[in-house]
């Protein structure tokens, strides 16, 4: 271990601050004294009705409709009104978990022939999900910019009969001039965070601050970046992020205490 150790005091989650007060990052921020930021770098725009006509995909030429995050459905039902199309009562619509297929319900009456989901919330329930619908044709939601290649390559595997359709995209969630940038361990979630850290402090330094991510692609993408990891999750140890946070929060306080 290095002679100089920096206490950690102050921890960026680029992320929107969780509504749960149970939530392991009040824990971690009682527990140790830390105080935590939850700060988005990114932000999801909707693409405009104009943008979507130049697609060329008429939603009701399809028979179901594919979601794989709440933002997807969202975006689906804020263009469907702005551009003045009534979903058909026989419309059905697969979404990757349970949690996702209940946000339906801000949308629609939901019923057991109507919308259905993966048992895992993992891309492969999802398929096995769609393929008990074999016969649909199937509209996937997607983002302009952050498109879902795997999935995609199992549908056609599958032979499934769908078209995508970019209803929204991931653009940056600037920081203010004034904005303080003053942490200890940043916390990052999708590679976009790790594009918007670089757009917004270009001469970025990370000297001593900690960097963790959560899942394979954005860890790649801090590396990428030219970058040190410090710590990710899922892994044996910190099946979470939170996990990995605290373990890693937990063993500076004590090399601290032993100087």
């Amino acid at each position: 271990m290095d002679n100089k150790i920096v206490k950690i005091k102050k921890i960026l989650v680029s992320q929107p601050k969780p509504t749960d007060s149970k939530s392991p990052y009040f824990d971690i921020a009682e527990k140790y004294n830390v105080k935590i930021d939850f700060r988005p770098f990114i932000k999801v725009e909707g693409i405009s009705a104009t943008e979507f006509r130049k697609q060329r995909v008429n939603i009701l030429d399809y028979s179901a409709v594919i979601f794989t995050a709440r933002t997807a459905i969202d975006h689906f039902f804020r263009l469907c009104e702005e551009l003045h199309i009534k979903v058909p009562e026989t419309m059905k619509y697969v979404c990757i978990s349970e949690s996702v297929a209940l946000y339906m319900q801000k949308y629609i009456l939901l019923r057991k022939r109507k919308v259905f989901h993966g048992k895992n919330g993992k891309l492969d329930g999802l398929v096995a999900a769609l393929l008990k619908h074999r016969e649909e044709k199937y509209l996937l939601s997607t983002s302009a910019d952050v498109l879902n290649d795997e999935l995609m390559a199992l549908m056609e595997k599958n032979k499934l009969h769908y078209d995508k359709a970019s209803m929204y995209r991931t653009v940056s969630n600037d920081f203010a001039p004034d904005e303080p940038f003053d942490y200890d361990v940043l916390v990052f979630f999708s590679p976009a965070g790790i594009t918007s850290l670089q757009k917004n402090f270009p001469d970025f330094e990370q000297g001593d601050i900690k960097i963790g991510t959560l899942g394979a692609t954005t860890a790649k993408a801090v590396k990428d970046a030219g970058l040190r990891l410090d710590f990710d999750a899922p892994r044996p140890d910190a099946p979470s992020i939170t996990a990995a946070l605290e373990i890693v929060v937990k063993e500076n306080h004590k090399a601290l205490s032993k100087r």
